[in-house]
C-alpha cells in the first residue's frame, strides 16, 4: 500500500514540516510512502466558470492535474495543515477549490479510486483546540466530497515554530502508529 503525506502550509521546512517528517518515519514501516508540499505546486485561483460541472475537467492547465494523480494513486492520505486565521493555509484552500471537478456534488465528476482512508494532522499556535479541530473539519469535508473515508484525525496545540513540535513527538508517532 502507498501513503502520501501533504504538507498544506505554504513554509517548506517550519513545523508542519517537522510533522510531516514524523509522520513520514512511522508510515515508512508500513507503507511506500510519498510526501508533497503544496508551495511546490503552481496553480490559479478556481474561476467559478462551473465548465467542470458539465465536463468533470478544470479549463484551466497547471498542477492541480498532476497534484490529484498523486492522489488518485495512493491508498492513504496524511493531509498534515496549520491554521492559518482558524482555518486552512489559503494556498491549500485555493487546491481546495480547484478539485471542483471530483467533487461528488454535481454529475459528472472525474472520480478517484474508491476505497482511500484520509487522515489528517492540525496544528495552531494558541492553546485552544477548537480551531484546530476546525481545520480538521475543513479537510474532513474535502475528503467527502472526493469520496475518501475521513479515518482519523490529530489536532495539537502550542506549536508555533519547528521547536515545538518536540514536546508533540509521542503523540505524533502515536497516532500516526495507528494508520
Amino acid at each position: 500500500m502507498k501513503a502520501l503525506i501533504l504538507n498544506c502550509s505554504p513554509v517548506k521546512n517550519g513545523a508542519t514540516a517537522e510533522i510531516c517528517n514524523i509522520a513520514v518515519s512511522v508510515l515508512k514501516e508500513k507503507y511506500t510512502v510519498d510526501t508533497a508540499c503544496i508551495d511546490d505546486y503552481s496553480f490559479s485561483y478556481c474561476k467559478g466558470c462551473r465548465v467542470c460541472h458539465n465536463t468533470a475537467k478544470c479549463v484551466q492547465r497547471d498542477d492541480v492535474e498532476y497534484l490529484m494523480r498523486k492522489l488518485a494513486e495512493n491508498d492513504i492520505l496524511v493531509l498534515v495543515s496549520p491554521s492559518y486565521w482558524g482555518d486552512v493555509p489559503g494556498q491549500f484552500k485555493a487546491f481546495i477549490d480547484r478539485c471542483t471537478p471530483w467533487c461528488n456534488t454535481h454529475e459528472p465528476y472525474a472520480e478517484l479510486p474508491r476505497g482511500k482512508k484520509g487522515y489528517c494532522i492540525t496544528l495552531r499556535t494558541g492553546s485552544g483546540i477548537a480551531e484546530s479541530e476546525r481545520v480538521a473539519s475543513s479537510i474532513e469535508h474535502f475528503y467527502g466530497h472526493l469520496n475518501i473515508e475521513a479515518a482519523g484525525k490529530l489536532c495539537l496545540t502550542n506549536i508555533e515554530y519547528r521547536m515545538n513540535v518536540e514536546a508533540k513527538r509521542s503523540e505524533i508517532i502515536r497516532f500516526c502508529g495507528q494508520i
